[in-house]
């Protein structure tokens, strides 16, 4: 039975990465926003599509990550090392696809749906550049499967730190042209992203020659097998569908709220920011629910999934109660940091919406480990089923409150408990219920 020390051990790694890379996100925000609150908000909303489309493809590495903590609790090592390569190969392939179409996407689609003609052109140009990222983030997602599968997630944080101060550098040199480099505003947002991602994969490479026993886990195989990409995709094709499904309605959430104002668009960036930082540990938990479930289950203890996946769930609520309480002190001096500065009337704006939020963190605390949890257990088909029943309610609420009677910003945000609500409770009812105890992967 895994400790609350041991939840801690492997999480407050991913943890710790998951804030260097969300540095990633907030740095864009935070210079940006001295630029001008269009090309702030315009940076969020291309972010967004960025993620949404991207998601497939670490949908997939997820399917992997199951795969490598399932061999890892049994002791198949060697068999773990033919999953990352093979992977990695596949996911070049599909990076490809979706490079191109981005392209066409944003060139021929995306300004047929946004208001803003001024928001539109900064979205443009700034995933003109950000889209070479795909190349190298799906890479990176496969080093991530492979260190968090084996439960060595402290490398996560090291590689993030590296991300981030790339990040930071690139920033400050390309968007406002210091040190003689160009001026090029949100398209050196987009390269300083794309040039931390270079150096993450540097990383990757660079300290698993130096640290990973390749013989153990069979890194010395190289020849491509299909059936290996067979056997993620099995487990894969429904996260990955799942997972596009999830972040493309975030991703109709901000272009209906685009529709409402471009100050309304400014309001929900910002309280998107905040959402990133509340969504550090409960991600690092629900991604170490999701790697401990599967190497608990290939260590033949089935019975000790229920009791770790409650200790995980109450560890993240009480993370989170205690976040809430520092943000509510003086939401206006932390908002201050990020909003833009030509518009600081948004701050007081920006409150209401953001305590709208917070209501719907315990949920969210509590929904993301017992969902990732069903993951990892392998019944990703379960999962992929629980998804689409929770977004039909998501969306229903998103057009009624947000489209349809077009609300005010802190309303709109209030459909996220729709999500998290319904979401947790199906899952409780799944884990409690269910039959996962026997799934062979």
């Amino acid at each position: 039975m895994y400790s609350y020390k041991d939840i801690w051990k492997v999480s407050y790694p991913i943890m710790l990465g998951l804030l260097a890379q969300n540095v990633v996100q907030l740095t864009d925000t935070f210079f940006l926003g001295r630029v001008g609150g269009i090309e702030q908000s315009a940076s969020g909303l291309a972010g967004i599509y960025y993620v949404a489309i991207f998601t497939i493809c670490f949908g997939f590495s997820i399917g992997g990550q199951i795969m490598i903590s399932r061999r890892n609790g049994e002791g198949n090592y060697n068999r773990i090392g033919g999953i990352v390569i093979q992977g990695a190969m596949f996911l070049q392939l599909f990076a490809l696809m979706l490079f191109f179409l981005s392209s066409f996407m944003v060139e021929n689609v995306l300004g047929q749906f946004m208001k803003s003609p001024e928001v539109f052109a900064a979205t443009e140009k700034y995933l003109s550049w950000r889209i070479y990222g795909f190349f190298f983030a799906v890479i990176n997602v496969m080093f991530r499967a492979f260190y968090v599968g084996v439960a060595r997630t402290k490398v996560l944080t090291y590689n993030a730190i590296v991300m981030a101060i790339t990040n930071i550098i690139g920033d400050y040199l390309l968007i406002f042209g210091n040190f003689g480099f160009p001026e090029w505003g949100v398209e050196g947002a987009a390269i300083a992203s794309v040039l931390s991602e270079i150096a993450s994969v540097l990383f990757f490479v660079v300290y698993t020659w130096i640290t990973v026993d390749f013989k153990k886990y069979g890194f010395v195989k190289m020849k491509f097998r299909f059936s290996v990409i067979k056997s993620i995709l099995n487990i894969s094709s429904f996260t990955m569908v799942q997972y596009l499904i999830s972040m493309s309605t975030w991703f109709i959430f901000f272009m209906a709220i685009e529709q409402h104002s471009e100050d309304a668009l400014k309001i929900t960036n910002l309280v998107r920011s905040f959402y990133m930082i509340f969504f550090i540990p409960m991600n690092a938990l629900a991604t170490t629910a999701n790697t401990l479930v599967g190497n608990t289950i290939g260590a033949g203890n089935a019975k000790g999934v229920l009791p770790l996946v409650k200790r995980i769930a109450l560890f993240n609520l009480a993370i989170i109660l205690c976040l809430i309480g520092i943000t509510v002190i003086a939401p206006e001096y932390w908002i201050s940091f990020i909003a833009p500065k030509d518009q600081l009337s948004l701050i007081g704006e920006t409150v209401m919406p953001l305590f709208v939020l917070l209501l719907s963190l315990p949920f969210s605390a509590l929904g993301t480990v017992t969902f990732n949890a069903i993951s990892g257990t392998g019944n990703t088909k379960v999962a992929l089923f629980l998804e689409v029943i929770t977004m039909a309610i998501y969306v229903f609420a998103m057009f009624w409150i947000v489209i349809y009677k077009q609300m005010s910003v802190a309303w709109c945000w209030a459909v996220e408990s729709f999500y998290w609500g319904p979401l947790l409770i199906f899952s409780v009812i799944y884990l409690t219920r269910g039959r996962w105890q026997n799934k062979r992967i």
